[in-house]
């Protein structure tokens, strides 16, 4: 039974498989090897349109189409507020823990959704070529993707049906294809600028063994990016209905026609040059960076290999040329290279491949991973660029006389406070001996697999107290939500999700339900004939929604409260600095009110 290498892109996606000894992406029926990573969903049809069928007339439908859904993959909502803006999408008005397009009909669709469709496509060409089910896939993420990112593509597979073998990072597997394919050894750079996202990554390739030293990166930057300059050069629309769509559209034509003309509808490609080249020179500070992360010099890299569609573009090879002072290699299509090297990758864990039977990975941790310790410092245990799998321990104590438990925060990310590093999952060690501050010994373990994904454990040594975590991101889909997609195809409720929302706003109403009690007691004078009536009728209505589980019911008669009271609120706040205004100090004031000042 066949393996197969899928490269999942943010602009379009392959799938390959090794036949006879060398790797061969699969055409679908009309000859075509890539599929673009595109969805459409049609109103009243379960099933949406997938890859060029949802292309069509995208322009007209600018709501329900999702393209470059990669982008937030492993995401939060704030998260994609911050470029949702760049781009022709809506997403929901409900806050949720994981990203969700609104697509029309009431109809909200998650990235790994989106990307499980198109992953489902693939499959279909793999099984229709084969003439059977393949055994597995090893699917290619960017080396720079971080631990949700990952998750949320091994959950994309899953929910697609596919026994997902390894994820594999895209320069690894485009060095894997030259590497088996050309023999070749050294130190090399893989440049890899797609449609969405870019990395590089700088390997050794050494009698079978490839061993990654170093990877940077930008999950926000590729070919995508270059069409919007063009858009906002050229005027060619606004975010309005489906105008930036076609725009995006209309683009990336252009761009793709200036690969080889000097000029394309009414742009030169001089222009063009200057709009990318600040993105350009952006790719090429992530190169430095992991040449510095290496430990090596430009010197000492003997060659670069140019990876995804966007290096098609002459600029960017010419400055990486520039940049790295060699000519990159171009012997292997740069679109289907990284699909070619997953097949080769799938092809040797089936146990009986002709290529190479020795064949070692060496991949490396692309961000840093710790916990947080006392004042919001993050303790790191491993550190990026490690080489995977690894793992490493660290032991912690308490600071406090008979603490009997300890929370464990699991970050990720290059910044020294909690506040700014990624916070990856959260859990707890409880049972701890009732023992004085300093005397506990907390032994945390991280292990990070193949994959790259991370699983943390903690025990407590003399009680041996023990507390593990298969950390799951906070912005993935979790266990049993992959298994109700499954099972009903879409997501229409996310439980967890609303129970969160829900305690949220009950927390809310408490707090404005106890400001509104004091002012009626405290300022009782000041109330309207009839105002107290109004306002504590509100007041019963909201306690009774909170005894509910009508999450927005909650939240309506919170803010009615809010109205009914705010006539009382602000002849309250007038009062109060009208007495400001007299000259009283704030204790004079408290005085006055008969109330509590408390000094800062």
């Amino acid at each position: 039974m066949a393996n197969i290498g899928i490269d999942l892109g943010t602009t379009n996606s392959l799938v390959s498989v090794v036949l006879g000894g060398k790797a061969r992406v699969l055409l679908d029926d009309d000859g075509r090897p890539m599929t673009p990573s595109a969805v459409r969903f049609v109103p009243g049809q379960d099933a949406p349109l997938i890859g060029y069928e949802a292309l069509i007339d995208a322009h007209e439908h600018p709501k329900e189409l999702l393209t470059s859904f990669k982008r937030f993959m492993g995401r939060n909502m704030s998260e994609a507020r911050e470029v949702v803006g760049e781009l022709p999408y809506s997403l929901s008005e409900d806050e949720h823990r994981v990203v969700r397009f609104d697509v029309g009909g009431e109809r909200h669709v998650t990235p790994v959704e989106a990307s499980a469709w198109v992953l489902r496509m693939l499959l279909m060409h793999a099984n229709d070529c084969l003439m059977a089910a393949p055994g597995g896939a090893v699917i290619t993420v960017p080396a720079y993707f971080d631990d949700a990112q990952r998750q949320a593509t091994r959950d994309a597979g899953k929910l697609a049906g596919i026994n997902v073998l390894r994820l594999l990072n895209e320069p690894t597997a485009a060095a894997i294809a030259y590497g088996l394919q050309e023999n070749t050894k050294g130190i090399y750079a893989v440049y890899d600028l797609g449609g969405g996202t870019f990395d590089v990554s700088i390997l050794e390739l050494t009698d079978g063994v490839f061993q990654v030293l170093s990877t940077a990166g930008d999950t926000q930057l590729g070919g995508d990016d270059f069409d919007r300059v063009l858009v906002e050069e050229l005027g060619l629309g606004s975010a309005r209905d489906g105008e930036l769509r076609a725009a995006m559209v209309r683009a990336t034509g252009i761009k793709h026609a200036l690969s080889t003309a000097d000029s394309a509808q009414g742009i030169t490609r001089e222009r063009f040059d200057e709009l990318i080249r600040p993105l350009v020179e952006k790719t090429l500070a992530s190169c430095k960076r992991a040449i510095g992360d290496a430990e090596l010099e430009l010197g000492d890299i003997d060659g670069v290999v140019l990876v995804g569609g966007s290096t098609r573009v002459p600029l960017v090879a010419q400055m990486v040329g520039e940049f790295f002072g060699k000519k990159p290699f171009s012997d292997l299509d740069p679109d289907q290279v990284v699909a070619m090297g997953a097949a080769m990758q799938a092809d040797i864990l089936t146990g009986h491949s002709e290529l190479a039977d020795d064949l070692l990975l060496m991949d490396v941790v692309p961000l840093s991973l710790g916990v947080e310790t006392m004042g919001g410092v993050v303790e790191k245990l491993i550190w990026r660029c490690t080489p995977i799998p690894c793992s490493a321990s660290e032991t912690f104590t308490t600071h406090v006389d008979g603490q009997t438990g300890v929370d464990l925060h699991v970050l990720q990310g290059e910044r020294e406070l909690t506040r700014d590093c990624r916070s990856l999952a959260k859990f707890k060690l409880s049972g701890l001996p009732d023992m004085p501050a300093g005397l506990p010994r907390v032994k945390v373990e991280f292990t990070v697999d193949a994959d790259g994904i991370l699983q943390v454990s903690a025990t407590e040594q003399y009680t041996k107290t023990h507390a593990r975590i298969d950390v799951q991101p906070s912005y993935g889909l979790e266990d049993e939500e992959i298994e109700r997609l499954l099972e009903e195809a879409l997501d229409n409720a996310e439980t967890d999700v609303d129970e969160r929302l829900l305690i949220e706003v009950r927390v809310e109403s408490e707090q404005v339900m106890n400001v509104v009690e004091k002012a009626l007691r405290v300022d009782a004078a000041m109330l309207l004939e009839g105002e107290r009536e109004i306002i504590e009728d509100a007041v019963a209505k909201l306690v009774e929604a909170r005894a509910g589980t009508d999450r927005k019911l909650v939240q309506t008669r919170t803010e009615h409260l809010d109205e009914v009271t705010a006539a009382f609120a602000q002849r309250r706040i007038e009062r109060d600095l009208k007495l400001a205004l007299e000259g009283q100090d704030a204790y004079q004031v408290s005085d006055a009110l008969d109330r509590t000042v408390s000094p800062d």
